[in-house]
C-alpha cells in the first residue's frame, strides 16, 4: 500500500468522522433554533392577546357597562376582544390560531376540543403549572402550542358566570342560560391556547443544514485535492526519485544526479544525507577497486 493511499485513507476516515459529528450537532442545533423561533412567535401572540385583554378591561369595558342593561355587547368581554383581534391576524396567517378554550363556555365557539380539554385538565390537576408547551399534528403539519390557564381571580367575572339568575338578561337573550355558569372563584375553567406552525421554520432549518453540509463537503474536496497536490509535489515525488536513485546505486550506477539541498524541511535534510551517503559509498567502491 503506497504512502499516498495510506494518507488518503486516513484523511477520508477522519473527514467522515468529523462530517458525521458535525452533521449531528449542527442538525440538532438548527432544529432547536427553529423550535425556539416558533416558541418566540407563540409567546408574542400570547402577549398580544394579553395586551388586548388588558386594554378591553381598562379602557373599553368601563365606558360600556351602563349599556349592558339595554343590550349585551360581547366587545366588553376581554376574551371575546382578544379572540376577535387575533382572528383578524388569522385571515392573513391561517396556520396561526388563538383560542380561549373553556370547558363550559358561554359562547359555543370557545368550547374545548379534546386535546384542549386535556391541557385544561392538566392545569386543574397541577395548579402550580402556569404554562404548557407542546406539539401536535394539524392539517398543515406539525404545530407548536403554548397554553396558559384561565383562572377566575376577579370576582366581577362571577356576575355573569355564577348562576343564570345573576347574569345580565341581555346576555341571556344572546347565549341562553344553559352554558357558561357554575364557575367558582379561583377555579381554572379553561386555557388560552396559541398554535403556531412548525413546518416553515423546520423547512428553513433543513435547507440551512443541507447548505452547510454541502459546503462542508465542498471544502473537504478542495482540501483533499490541495493536500494531494502538496503531498505529491513535496513528499511523494522526491521520495520516489530517491528510491529510484537508491536502486541504481545498489547496482553500481553512481551516475545518478545529486538531490537539491536547498530548504530546511525534512525532505531537504533527507536529500542532503542521501547525497553524503552516495559520495561515501562511491569513494568506498573506488578504494576497493584500487
Amino acid at each position: 500500500m503506497g504512502l499516498r493511499l495510506k494518507f488518503n485513507l486516513v484523511l477520508v476516515l477522519v473527514f467522515l468522522a468529523g462530517f458525521l459529528a458535525a452533521g449531528a450537532v449542527s442538525r440538532q442545533l438548527l432544529q432547536d433554533n427553529a423550535r425556539d423561533e416558533v416558541v418566540r412567535n407563540a409567546r408574542l401572540m400570547m402577549e398580544t392577546a394579553g395586551a388586548v385583554r388588558n386594554y378591553t378591561i381598562t379602557q373599553v369595558q368601563p365606558h360600556l357597562l351602563k349599556q349592558l342593561e339595554e343590550v349585551f355587547l360581547p366587545q366588553t368581554v376581554p376574551a371575546y376582544a382578544a379572540t376577535e383581534t387575533l382572528n383578524q391576524l388569522q385571515k392573513n396567517y391561517p396556520e396561526y390560531s388563538y383560542k380561549e378554550a373553556v370547558l363550559n363556555p358561554t359562547n359555543p365557539r370557545d368550547r374545548t376540543a379534546d386535546w384542549e380539554a386535556d391541557v385544561v385538565n392538566e392545569f386543574r390537576q397541577h395548579e402550580g403549572v402556569r404554562e404548557v408547551v407542546g406539539e401536535r399534528p394539524s392539517l398543515t403539519g406539525r404545530s407548536l402550542y403554548i397554553a396558559k390557564p384561565i383562572q377566575i381571580t376577579n370576582g366581577a367575572c362571577l356576575q355573569c358566570h355564577s348562576v343564570a339568575a345573576a347574569a345580565p338578561p341581555t346576555m341571556l337573550k344572546i347565549y341562553g342560560a344553559a352554558n357558561g355558569f357554575g364557575w367558582k372563584h379561583n377555579e381554572i375553567v379553561g386555557a388560552q391556547v396559541v398554535s403556531v406552525p412548525m413546518e416553515v421554520p423546520l423547512a428553513h432549518a433543513d435547507r440551512a443544514f443541507t447548505a452547510f453540509m454541502a459546503s462542508l463537503a465542498g471544502v473537504f474536496v478542495v482540501v483533499f485535492i490541495v493536500l494531494n497536490i502538496m503531498l505529491s509535489w513535496l513528499i511523494v515525488r522526491p521520495i520516489r526519485r530517491m528510491s529510484l536513485a537508491a536502486d541504481g546505486i545498489s547496482t553500481g550506477d553512481f551516475n545518478q544526479p545529486e538531490f537539491s539541498e536547498k530548504g530546511g524541511d525534512e525532505v531537504a535534510v533527507l536529500g542532503s544525507s542521501f547525497n553524503r551517503m552516495r559520495r561515501s559509498l562511491e569513494k568506498a567502491m573506488q578504494m576497493i577497486d584500487e
